[in-house]
């Protein structure tokens, strides 16, 4: 087996390096030196994907005719593994990682034509509409109502957790249209203008101090039923294919990878790096190695026109707990600098940062002033797009059919 890249593919990788070195300012690589959060604020998750927009790399997975790239398997590892290593900030996953693949999966050519080139423009900035306070890991329970009158529905009921809802003004969600059936037979997938009447966002402070999830209120929201993506009552299809994106579309293994390699460095500049710790560093790294391998095969899979399926859960569950992992490393590796969870700035609304001062010292990829909000923050991790014991039942029945 030769697992070497082959010329032309190294040649790309200095291309993306150069990129890198050009347009990845100090700025946005501080911030995301110190983020705390999966996600970005959202002026600085537009900023990089707008550099990113202007080279035509924001959206590489998507079909060439929408603005992604024809690249090959290693070219889709050679940029993720090299965004990682430059310190490069996420983007928003909502549009260009869910919205923009059930689009393109199930939307009309109307659609498509209309909203992808928004979402790479960041004029539509995404959330998602999809547990309600009664319905989360059990989202076909949801009972958001959706009634038809003319040419539109009446939308009325709540979502929750609802991340950059406050910021948002477009929202994908799961409306109830038909309830006399299976749940899952009147479920409908439907885009809604945040700035609609009648739409109210209420902030989730979390215990890390952030405000990055919200709950919606919708009461008598007039919805366009040129809005539905699929059809009425089908949008269960929609959904699930959207969560196999959500849950295993993009690559967690170099992002962790470069996170132990920060944590395994700075142990050694302070003189902390035992053996002990050597060891507990090395045996995730392994894992997180083993878990970009199988990233790398789904790829491929993804590549020939397939969709995560049931190793979408699988990475999910890796890829999330083995970040709540290197969390518990530099909260470890911290000690008794770990400082206890305190806002770092606040606005009329209350907290809304997810990044501390940009001169805060830094312990590897979370300095001691973040590590304990970002070990907070990613306990959400095997929690949402289903939980990792949902997860677990959807393994346990679709590969053991038990």
């Amino acid at each position: 087996m030769d697992l070497a890249f082959k010329p032309d593919e190294e040649a790309f990788r200095e291309e993306v390096r150069d990129f890198l070195a050009d347009n990845l300012t100090e700025d946005l690589r501080r911030y995301a030196a110190r983020m705390t959060s999966v996600y970005a604020e959202k002026e600085i998750g537009l900023a990089w994907q707008k550099i990113l927009v202007d080279q035509g790399w924001a959206a590489p997975s998507w079909p060439v005719e929408y603005c992604g790239c024809d690249w090959s398997l290693a070219q889709h590892y050679i940029f993720d593994v090299e965004m990682a290593r430059a310190g490069a900030p996420p983007l928003s996953p909502m549009g260009i990682g869910m919205c923009g693949p059930a689009l393109i999966g199930h939307g009309s050519k109307a659609q498509k034509d209309y909203y992808l080139p928004r979402i790479l423009s960041g004029e539509d900035f995404w959330c998602q509409g999809y547990s309600e306070p009664h319905a989360g890991s059990d989202l076909a329970a949801l009972t958001m109502s959706a009634v038809e009158d003319g040419d539109d529905f009446i939308c009325n009921g709540q979502k929750i957790w609802t991340t950059h809802g406050h910021v948002a003004n477009m929202c994908f969600c799961l409306v109830r249209t038909d309830s006399s059936g299976k749940l899952q037979q009147g479920i409908t997938f439907i885009l809604i203008d945040m700035n609609s009447p009648g739409v109210r966002v209420d902030p989730i402070v979390m215990t890390s101090g952030e405000h990055i999830q919200n709950s919606l209120f919708f009461t008598d929201v007039r919805v366009p039923k040129k809005n539905v993506v699929g059809e009425v009552n089908h949008g269960w299809t929609v959904a699930k294919y959207l969560l196999e994106f959500e849950r295993g579309g993009h690559a967690y293994g170099p992002r962790l990878i470069a996170r132990l390699e920060a944590l395994r460095r700075h142990a050694a500049e302070q003189d902390l790096l035992t053996p002990d710790f050597a060891r507990k560093i090395s045996l995730a790294e392994a894992d997180a190695t083993a878990l970009e391998a199988a990233e790398m095969q789904l790829m491929a899979e993804l590549a020939g026109g397939g969709t995560p399926g049931l190793k979408g859960s699988m990475m999910k569950i890796r890829g999330t707990e083995l970040s709540q992992h290197i969390t518990e490393l530099a909260i470890e590796l911290a000690g008794l600098y770990v400082q206890p969870f305190q806002p770092h700035h606040t606005s009329p609304g209350g907290p809304v940062t997810t990044a501390p001062p940009s001169n805060a010292p830094l312990v590897g990829p979370e300095s001691a002033v973040t590590s304990s909000a970002k070990y907070f923050n990613d306990r959400a991790g095997s929690i949402y797009a289903g939980s990792n014991e949902i997860q677990r039942n959807i393994l346990a029945k679709g590969q053991l059919r038990l």
